[in-house]
């Protein structure tokens, strides 16, 4: 799923487009137990509850595709019976009305989620009549030939309010306020079967994590079974240990900087995609190639990235291993953050036989707040003095 394909959904969650015909719900304690259940049609609910659920599900569907938003995909083993896939099919074509398998959803959710508090799951059944595109791309809601019919799950924390003074109309004084449990926004949930291409794909799921450096990678493989593709940060980190290796002595202030603005130009020139841009092995290659690596070195990349494919990574998305907000040079004793289209105004020079990093300034430069002169103003000024 891309961006434009989970904003799709999002618009479901409005009064106007709903698309849910049922909820359940279970609230879970910190050892595990179920404290209360809900079950019922979605539009039985008050409306104020509803905008809450609406809400929540929205935020399931929030963050950065590749980040929060991860597409994962089932092994085939997973499709015959009694596989994680086939229990999900089961629990979709259900609409949600079979206890016995939203129990057992239950059971292996909360057997497999390692959170030591309070939360709350929920559980939804919708069916999307998607709307056929004209060739403008505006939608034709009287030209429908699918349904997306889907489950979506959000895990949500619930947690005591903050202790407090609260005004009291009714008596008409200042007291303490009293504490309830709140079920606040989903930490982790997913959207199953996947909305790839407007349409339903089976084969996969879209996993939410707030803390994308925190997926419960047990409950993903207990109670999902998918494969899970690396975080932004393992993403990031692995393709600086690649950089690195692969480049060797090559690896100089000069190449790095060129890789970082090559790859900004990547992100510009895709910037408008509705899937984020991906290093595939070829692309990655070329890189390194035109920036200095050695043959051996290459052959050890094509070694390491074919042992990654194993693995069932796709590649690294561009996003997640060049920070498009800043070009950062750290030393020991200094950090330097430049502008990335502004890297052309610091160089690597040698200096009275010392490395240097040497940063091109414009006449207004400021200390803690303070605007002070740059050098050359100073000189010039003193120069100006002694004439």
């Amino acid at each position: 799923m891309n961006k434009k394909e989970t904003n799709e959904i999002k618009k479901l969650y409005t009064p106007a487009n709903c698309a849910i015909s049922r909820i359940c719900g279970c609230y879970v304690d910190a050892e595990k137990n179920k404290r209360t259940e809900l079950k019922e049609a979605f539009l039985s609910l008050p409306e104020e509850e509803a905008f809450k659920y609406f809400t929540i599900f929205r935020s399931g569907l929030s963050g950065s595709i590749g980040k929060n938003l991860v597409n994962m995909e089932f092994p085939l083993s997973t499709e015959e019976e009694g596989g994680t896939q086939n229990f999900l099919l089961k629990l979709r074509d259900s609409q949600l009305k079979d206890d016995a398998l939203i129990e057992e959803f239950y059971d292996k959710l909360i057997a497999s989620y390692d959170y030591g508090e309070n939360y709350y799951i929920i559980l939804i059944h919708c069916a999307y009549d998607i709307p056929a595109k004209s060739s403008d791309g505006l939608e034709m809601y009287d030209a429908s030939d699918f349904v997306y019919e889907f489950i979506q799950c959000a895990v949500c924390p619930v947690k005591l309010s903050k202790a407090g003074l609260c005004y009291n109309s009714e008596t008409n004084v200042i007291e303490n306020r009293s504490r309830d449990w709140i079920v606040e926004a989903p930490d982790t949930g997913f959207i199953f079967p996947a909305f790839t291409d407007r349409n339903t794909d089976i084969h996969g799921l879209l996993y939410y994590s707030k803390n994308p450096e925190q997926m419960p990678e047990r409950l993903i493989d207990e109670l999902l079974g998918c494969f899970i593709p690396m975080s932004a940060k393992s993403q990031k980190e692995t393709f600086q240990a690649i950089v690195e290796e692969t480049l060797g002595e090559n690896c100089d202030f000069e190449t790095v900087k060129n890789i970082h603005e090559s790859l900004n130009e990547m992100l510009e020139e895709t910037k408008d995609e509705p899937v984020p841009f991906t290093l595939d092995k070829y692309q990655m290659k070329r890189l390194l190639e035109t920036n200095g690596a050695s043959e051996e070195k290459l052959l050890e990349f094509d070694q390491r990235f074919e042992a990654d494919e194993e693995k069932k990574n796709p590649g690294f998305i561009a996003s997640n291993v060049v920070n498009t907000k800043s070009f950062e040079i750290k030393t020991t004793d200094v950090s330097i953050k430049v502008a990335p289209d502004k890297t052309h105004l610091v160089e690597n020079r040698m200096i009275d036989g010392r490395p240097c990093i040497v940063i091109g300034i414009s006449e207004h430069v400021e200390i803690n707040g303070i605007t002070v002169r740059p050098i050359a103003a100073q000189t010039q000024a003193l120069e100006e003095d002694v004439d």
